[in-house]
Parts: C-alpha cells; sequence; structure tokens
C-alpha cells in the first residue's frame, strides 16, 4: 500500500510517484502488500525535520524514516508485507535542484523518490563501495521506470 500526502503548496502529480513507488517495489521483489507513506512538505517543516533527526540546519531535498527494516527480496523469496516506512519530500528544495540540474520538478522528485525508498530498504552510500552500489542501483530503476513510462 502505497499513501502521498502532498502537504506543501506546490501541485505534484501524485500518479505518477504511486507507478514510480509500485514500480520500484516489484523490480526489488517487495511484497506488493509492504506498506510505504510518502509525504510532500514545504521548507519549514523539512528543516524542522532535518534539525530534529539529522542535527542539521536548513531544509533538505528528502528524508527516510524506515520502520520494519524490510529489505529487497529476490524472484524466489519476496520480501514479506511490512511497513516499510516514510519518506519525506521538499518540493521547494527539489525544485531549485531540478533547475540547477537542467530538467523537471517531476524528473526530480523521481531520483529523490526512488533514493528515499533504497534507505528505507537498507541502502546507504557513506561509503564508495555502498555509494555505488546504491546509485547504480538508483540510476537503473530510474531508467526502467522511464522505459516503462513511454509503454503505457
Amino acid at each position: 500500500m502505497i499513501e502521498i500526502n502532498n502537504e506543501s503548496a506546490i501541485e505534484v502529480d501524485e500518479t505518477v510517484l504511486q507507478r514510480l513507488t509500485a514500480f520500484n517495489l516489484a523490480e526489488l521483489h517487495v511484497s506488493p502488500d509492504a506498506e510505504v507513506a510518502i509525504v510532500l512538505v514545504d521548507e519549514g517543516a523539512m528543516e524542522a525535520l532535518h534539525v530534529q533527526w539529522m542535527d542539521e540546519p536548513g531544509p533538505t531535498d528528502v528524508l527516510s524514516f524506515p520502520m520494519d527494516e524490510l529489505r529487497p527480496g529476490t524472484p524466489d523469496r519476496p520480501t514479506p508485507p511490512g511497513l516499510l516506512g516514510d519518506i519525506v519530500l521538499c518540493p521547494q528544495v527539489a525544485e531549485a535542484q531540478a533547475q540547477t540540474a537542467g530538467h523537471s520538478l517531476m524528473d526530480e522528485l523521481i531520483l529523490l523518490t526512488t533514493h528515499g525508498l533504497l534507505h528505507l530498504l537498507g541502502f546507504d552510500h557513506a561509503e564508495p563501495d555502498e555509494e555505488r552500489e546504491m546509485f547504480g542501483l538508483q540510476k537503473s530503476l530510474i531508467q526502467g521506470f522511464a522505459h516503462a513510462e513511454r509503454r503505457r
């Protein structure tokens, strides 16, 4: 179950985030009954979360709050249902990053949602090997989703 709640002042196509998350969960062999919440918040709310949970000032683009410590499955052994956790996105920060990167806000939110989901599933990028693995998987998932969207 994928729940999306846009509490920000920026309109976002939530159906794209819904399809993206469902696609990524399927690609990672996670039960479609796993629960994930995606919340979009304004800069003030994101800054408060960033300070509270990361002890860092200012708003950030994405925060992930894992719950049941679920990990990706395999085709033979998918991840069972459970509570994956919450992904919190800040569209205002994402918009600035999208402009710098030269792509759309939706492209940036796709990247950030995928990144946040990988964090929920235990991936990290603190070490070079972890970063290569996580960012490689992130790129592959985003490309796969883009291909699937073109075929819709």
